[in-house]
């Protein structure tokens, strides 16, 4: 059987997670804590990183941080995870749904201009399966019209968009190091700070909105309650176990890309044929292999041919639900514009196993179904 994924272990992690346990040390803000965020400030070239019990919790620090409240509008996909609209609900935020676009899943950047009003917040982006976003167009927006972007990069870590990290281009970035992501220690996150004027309230928020960062680094002589927050800080076990992974981070990129690369030429031949179609990656973007996916015609198609995958041992799975089509969506927001392209690529998506060490040969034993499947002549 082959899954759809397999978390990541590097088989370092014990080292880590021994010498937490020989410091002493076991909340938040300990050694390794400190080393994972140092890693990310200096390799995405970030002003902070804070790492958080989740990214769900880091969009949360970042509402926090902007002040939402009842009333604001944020504009949002609707093809995402439905932590990148609970953040902003949670202080009374109205989400505004716009279109994504077909070749990369994510918001259709020319849509935007037209979603904003006297009411909106904050853009935030989502770089479906590590592809960014049209960043350049974004900012330009964000800065006509004094707006936050809030990057949620849940996927893409070491992802690139122009030669800059995703995560560091918007205002704030949010990263996710939950089991299923490239890097992962079980349940985590980031918030990535690219503006300075949030990095001190960030550090409140993220200690239960208490000054305690200040007592600590010796710069008051006591803490206080001096801010909204709540409890975010990752477990120092959590951090040791994740801090081996980024320092492998180059090696493990380059193995989920190859596998990325070897599914893509290997079913190259039926997207040209028209049997199904491929990711889409633009020009001035690089990806990190966190997702591969292939598109076919509906959604009864893509269902039959994971039911034939997985009865020859080959699990898949679907992807998002529209969050404008769940209840909650309809509470909470509204979809603006016309839902072209949202409601049917997401019936179309079917995710391929992927995860770091993936057998070659099982690729190519799930592209010879996917070809047995479409009854490509001469495959077996």
């Amino acid at each position: 059987m082959i899954p759809f994924n397999k978390p990541l272990l590097t088989g370092q992690e014990d080292v880590y997670i021994r010498e937490a346990i020989e410091s002493g040390r076991f909340a938040g803000d300990g050694p390794l804590t400190g080393r994972c965020s140092r890693w990310l400030e200096d390799t995405l070239g970030c002003d902070r990183a804070l790492l958080t019990t989740s990214c769900t919790h880091a969009l949360e620090m970042a509402a926090m941080l902007l002040d939402i409240t009842e009333g604001d509008e944020i504009i949002v996909p609707s093809f995402t995870f439905v932590s990148t609209t609970n953040a902003f609900v949670l202080r009374g935020a109205k989400m505004v749904f716009v279109d994504i676009r077909p070749d990369t899943l994510n918001m259709n950047e020319q849509l935007i201009e037209k979603a904003i009003t006297n009411k909106t917040k904050a853009i935030v982006p989502v770089h479906y399966a590590g592809v960014s976003c049209e960043m350049d167009t974004i900012m330009k927006l964000a800065n006509q019209y004094n707006l936050v972007v809030i990057e949620d990069a849940a996927h893409a870590l070491m992802s690139r968009y122009r030669d800059k990290y995703l995560g560091t281009i918007g205002h704030l970035g949010c990263f996710s190091f939950h089991e299923s992501k490239n890097y992962q220690c079980g349940e985590g996150g980031a918030l990535i700070i690219n503006d300075k004027r949030f990095i001190e309230r960030a550090e409140v928020i993220r200690e239960k909105g208490t000054n305690r960062t200040q007592y600590l680094q010796g710069e008051i002589d006591k803490y206080t309650w001096v801010d909204i927050g709540s409890s975010y800080l990752l477990s120092e076990l959590n951090a040791a176990f994740l801090f081996p992974q980024l320092l492998l981070s180059d090696h493990i990129n380059a193995d989920r890309t190859r596998s990325w690369q070897i599914y893509y030429d290997a079913l190259e031949e039926l997207a040209v044929d028209g049997k199904l179609m491929l990711p889409g990656t633009p020009r001035g973007t690089k990806h990190n292999g966190h997702i591969f996916y292939v598109k076919v015609s509906n959604q009864v198609v893509r269902n039959e041919l994971m039911t034939y995958l997985k009865h020859n041992g080959v699990f898949t799975a679907s992807h998002y639900i529209p969050l404008h089509s769940s209840d909650m969506g309809k509470r909470y927001g509204f979809f603006h514009g016309e839902d072209i392209h949202t409601t049917s690529e997401s019936e179309k998506i079917l995710r391929l196993p992927m995860f770091y060490g993936l057998d070659q040969g099982d690729i190519y034993y799930t592209v010879s179904l996917i070809k047995q499947y479409f009854k490509v002549p001469g495959e077996a």
